[in-house]
């Protein structure tokens, strides 16, 4: 009778039969992740389960990094002593928390188990894997109104599910077209030109670096001032100095000033100045501000008015029975600042009361133009006699400006007069 003889199992395997029986379960460590990115500056949290065999006890669980053959493997907490935090719980669950994570935390991360027998101990390799990412702003540094800019939040490494938030000047952006991680300006405009940042929800505190969009226009909201070298309103004789200005960009290169009506320009750069103005500078004025994309006018009105003194007027009236009748009237008076030339003071002093300034002048030809009339301290006998005899004759002898101020206009242009007072002293015989 022959016998059946059964080949023995290598002895590999008859370790891992009796390991198995002896124990039950087999070492085994999974990981939820085995691939992280993360932001730097932010908390990173790397977790797992693991098992063991049956009839061994858990005497020491940590983690370490890179591991390497015929290396002793060395604890975690020795190397980031105050950023890492690690428990286990009595499900075989495994955490690790590591805080404020940096660009040299890129390492492979492992679990490791020793029991209370010395040869049974276990490490979960490979392990997870950190990457650390900075936010940075991918988009053109200039661009030109009307066109389209994408702006890209941009990493090295691919985030989980993250949200991208995006900013302008420090601001959230709510308004503009956000898809995945770019934000799309489309048409732009001069308003979009400012810094741009962006975050992730949840880490808004981790921002990227600033990015400075430049928007190209052309001239914008041009202005014109006047400017007066002396107080007080456009009078013939004074100075004048008219300014633009634009926001084009870039800076507005060149200011041409024009007066309506002409066919030429009338001067050029950012002021234009008329010294001793006329009349005849009266006008609509403006200027054309260009840029290398485009031009725009803004326009000023320039009105000359007369200059104009404000005065007081005594004139004596003899009226009958001997008395004399004293008039202090206030009145305006204008004097041409343009005088034909080679009139002398004599012929100036002739004709001050035929003075073509229209717009001061009083409402009859036939008042007297003059500030103040004063009398002499002592009357000449045929004025007295003139009194005596009931002629209305106006004895009058200086004349004198007060003051050189600027007449004042209402809204329709009439000059606004001073009371008119009548003193009536006693005339003795």
């Amino acid at each position: 009778m022959r016998s059946l003889r059964m080949a023995a199992p290598p002895l590999p395997l008859v370790f891992l039969l009796m390991t198995a029986g002896a124990f039950g379960t087999k070492w085994s460590v999974k990981y939820n992740q085995q691939k992280i990115c993360a932001l730097n500056g932010s908390t990173v949290f790397m977790s797992g389960t693991y098992t063991h065999p049956e009839g061994l006890t858990v005497t020491e669980t940590f983690w370490f990094i890179d591991p390497v053959p015929g290396v002793e493997l060395t604890d975690l907490s020795r190397v980031y002593s105050g950023r890492v935090e690690f428990f286990t719980d009595e499900q075989k669950h495994f955490f690790l928390k590591l805080s404020d994570v940096m660009k040299k935390d890129e390492h492979q991360f492992c679990f490791r188990i020793k029991t209370n027998e010395e040869k049974e101990k276990w490490a979960g390799e490979p392990g997870v894997q950190l990457r650390v990412t900075e936010l940075h702003v991918e988009a053109p540094k200039e661009v030109t109104e009307g066109q389209t800019a994408d702006l890209t939040c941009k990493t090295t490494c691919s985030l989980t599910d993250p949200t991208f938030i995006w900013y302008k000047n420090g601001c959230p952006l709510t308004r503009k077209t956000i898809k995945n991680n770019q934000l799309h300006l489309q048409p732009v405009s001069s308003e979009d030109a400012g810094s741009y940042s962006c975050a992730v929800r949840g880490s808004q505190h981790l921002c990227s670096t600033a990015h400075n969009l430049t928007v190209r226009y052309p001239p914008k909201r041009v202005s014109v001032s006047i400017s007066l070298m002396n107080s007080g309103e456009i009078v013939e004789g004074s100075s004048v100095n008219l300014t633009c200005s634009s926001d084009g960009n870039p800076p507005v290169k060149n200011y041409t000033w024009f007066k309506e009506g002409g066919t030429s320009p009338v001067g050029s750069g950012h002021s234009y100045s008329i010294i001793s103005i006329t009349a005849d500078h009266t006008g609509l004025y403006y200027c054309a501000a260009q840029n290398d994309h485009g031009a725009l006018n803004g326009t000023v009105m320039v009105t000359v008015k007369s200059q104009c003194f404000y005065g007081l007027l005594t004139v004596w009236i003899a009226v009958g029975g001997g008395s004399v009748v004293f008039i202090n009237v206030s009145i305006c008076i204008c004097l041409m600042m343009k005088r034909a030339a080679g009139k002398d003071h004599n012929e100036s002093q002739q004709n001050i009361g035929h003075s073509n300034c229209s717009p001061c002048m009083l409402h009859s030809q036939d008042d007297v133009p003059y500030t103040t009339v004063t009398r002499r301290t002592s009357r000449p006998a045929q004025a007295a006699d003139s009194a005596a005899s009931g002629a209305a004759d106006v004895l009058y002898d200086t004349v004198r400006i007060q003051n050189d101020e600027v007449t004042s206009t209402d809204q329709q242009g009439e000059h606004q007069y001073a009371n008119v007072t009548f003193h009536h002293p006693a005339v003795t015989g």
